[in-house]
């Protein structure tokens, strides 16, 4: 039975899983005995994660072509933005960590966009009329698309090969055709059926004629089975890959998108594409049972991964049983997720205590006010010491490199408005800006959104070990910190660590303004027993079992020791690992 994951709402909502779903370790079952639904592939010359196997093959036929991980992450990447548009395509945005063996060294890439520079705060309030937040659809909710830059900056650093050959299994399939997979379809119809909705509804800004045309077969959404072709993205395609970065940003495809956008009333400029640009970061981490973590610093919301992963370090979660051991990290994550409310933007904008939310110091404290009996009634953010849906991919190459990249449209398959004939539609992320003034993640222009999209990246002993994501807007550090106490304190394998049952904590307080709700809601997988839920209800937990939202793992893991490479996919997602 497949578990689907609808990206129709910031988060997931999806049909129940089954009742075979694996249990969180400690839970029915004994720790460390083998329970995955299939074993971690292992190969030595490279290795390729992603959401749709042919993505996965597409990057193994880079690697295989002489390209580095980086050509590969790129090509699965478009790849994806075709046969899953669901969650990301070139009208999104990028982040990446990418680990030189060259060099020796961790960089991170921001290849999100900004607000347009000629609307104000004043103007967006004004053309929202009487609405108390920025719609998730329309062109409101746009901003710069960076993912073509963020290729372009990662081809420049670590590329080997053309862009022409790293964008030709792309072109092949968008003019030759793809089948649809069953869980794709299944978003594909969703989305539009949502579309349908707001415009129904009479959302500001919309014009779906050109998503329909482009994104529906006579009239519908594929369906499973149902072979796909997209010809103007084929042609997008193909003039960025020989006109370059410029061909996106500066050419007639930027003059296109500005076109449209002010057609269907949108503030977004060619000026704002032509200046935009990405920014190289330098990944944050703390040290997490001997393995240093590392996330990207706002306006990603990474920092909550490790906000949360310093507070459990405090814990001897192995030796806790499952009750006690959820309660804790979902403590943990109420609490991470305040100071995320309060504090996370774009430093360029706001000050961000980056050190201090990580500060070993201000983690014990926060740890401290953790009640290991009873859920908090409230939380509060912090005052730190001085000192932000999806697709996630990650690739490996025989030279050692390795790639964790995540790339996204943000709500479902974006804003729903596609430029003329150019096969790809435009992000929503701008909704995720706040419309209180004073507030850190407040609208201004040519600022970037607070973003959910986060890769990480795990290194031991000054050497890489792991490269992993967990996509699914706020599930992700959730999601981080799950995965890493799998392995790290419940001694899973890499696959056993994504198969096992989930939770997600909903309610807490938003970057948009939202103030939490008492304790918020505690999703759990089917996984989770009775007799564990039964226990996170006496602690004062609200718990439900989840329909869905609990996220898509990849990971490529590197043993030092063998020289091998071993990977892991998302059961409840159409991903696939392929090594050579």
């Amino acid at each position: 039975m497949r578990w689907f994951c609808l990206l129709a709402l910031a988060g997931c909502a999806t049909p129940a899983a089954p009742d075979t779903t694996p249990p969180l370790a400690g839970g029915d079952r004994l720790v460390g005995r083998p329970f995955a639904t299939r074993a971690p592939v292992i190969a030595k010359n490279g290795m390729a994660a992603t959401a749709h196997p042919l993505a996965s093959q597409a990057a193994i036929e880079i690697l295989r072509a002489g390209g580095s991980a980086v050509d590969a992450a790129i090509a699965a990447n478009a790849v994806l933005g075709l046969m899953e548009p669901t969650g990301c395509g070139i009208g999104g945005d990028l982040f990446a960590i990418v680990w030189d063996p060259e060099e020796k060294a961790l960089s991170g890439l921001n290849a999100s966009g900004r607000a347009p520079a000629g609307q104000s705060l004043e103007a967006l309030r004004a053309a929202l009329a009487k609405r108390t937040a920025i719609p998730p659809i329309g062109a409101l909710p746009v901003t710069v698309p960076g993912a073509v830059d963020g290729w372009f900056e990662l081809h420049a650093a670590h590329g080997r090969l053309d862009m022409r050959d790293v964008l030709a299994p792309a072109i092949r399939y968008a003019e030759e055709g793809f089948a649809v997979t069953q869980l794709i379809a299944h978003y594909w119809r969703l989305n539009f059926e949502r579309f349908a909705t707001y415009e129904a509804e009479g959302f500001p800004f919309v014009e779906l004629a050109n998503a329909r045309a482009t994104y529906l077969i006579d009239g519908h959404a594929p369906a499973e089975g149902e072979v796909f072709t997209n010809p103007d993205l084929a042609k997008t395609y193909r003039a960025i890959a020989e006109g370059g970065r410029d061909a996106f940003y500066r050419g007639d495809l930027a003059r296109t998108i500005a076109a449209y956008v002010e057609r269907v009333g949108g503030a977004l400029r060619y000026e704002d594409l032509a200046s935009h640009s990405s920014t190289w970061v330098e990944p944050v981490s703390v040290r997490y049972r001997g393995y240093d973590v590392y996330e990207l610093p706002p306006n990603t919301q990474g920092v909550a991964a490790l906000q949360m992963l310093a507070m459990l370090e405090g814990f001897d979660l192995a030796a806790l049983d499952p009750v006690d051991r959820i309660h804790v990290m979902v403590e943990a994550k109420r609490l991470a997720f305040e100071d995320r409310a309060r504090w996370y933007a774009d430093p360029a904008f706001a000050d961000v205590p980056l050190n201090g939310l990580i500060d070993p110091a201000y983690s014990a404290a926060r740890r401290a006010s953790i009640d290991p009996t009873r859920a908090q009634p409230t939380v509060e953010a912090g005052a730190p010491p001085e000192s932000g849906d999806t697709t996630y991919l990650t690739v490996a190459d025989r030279d050692g490199m390795m790639v964790s990249l995540i790339q996204s449209n943000y709500r479902g398959m974006g804003s729903g408005l596609v430029p003329d004939g150019l096969g790809f539609m435009l992000q929503d992320r701008g909704e995720l800006f706040a419309l209180e003034p004073g507030h850190a993640n407040v609208y201004a222009p040519k600022k970037r959104p607070f973003h959910t999209i986060i890769p990480a990246f795990v290194m031991k002993d000054g050497r890489p070990w792991l490269a992993f994501g967990v996509m699914g807007g706020a599930m992700q550090p959730q999601g981080h910190a799950q995965i890493l106490v799998n392995l790290l304190d419940l001694g899973m394998n890499l696959q056993e660590a994504g198969d096992a049952a989930r939770w997600r904590h909903a309610g807490s307080s938003q970057p948009t303004g939202e103030a939490a709700s008492g304790t918020g809601t505690l999703f759990v997988e089917r996984g989770i027993s009775p007799a564990v839920r039964r226990g996170l209800e006496a602690k004062g937990h609200v718990v439900e079992v989840g329909e869905g939202g609990f996220g898509g793992y990849q990971a490529i893991r590197f043993d030092a020791e063998r020289g091998v490479y071993v990977g892991a996919s998302e059961m409840r997602k159409d991903g696939q690992v392929v090594g050579y």
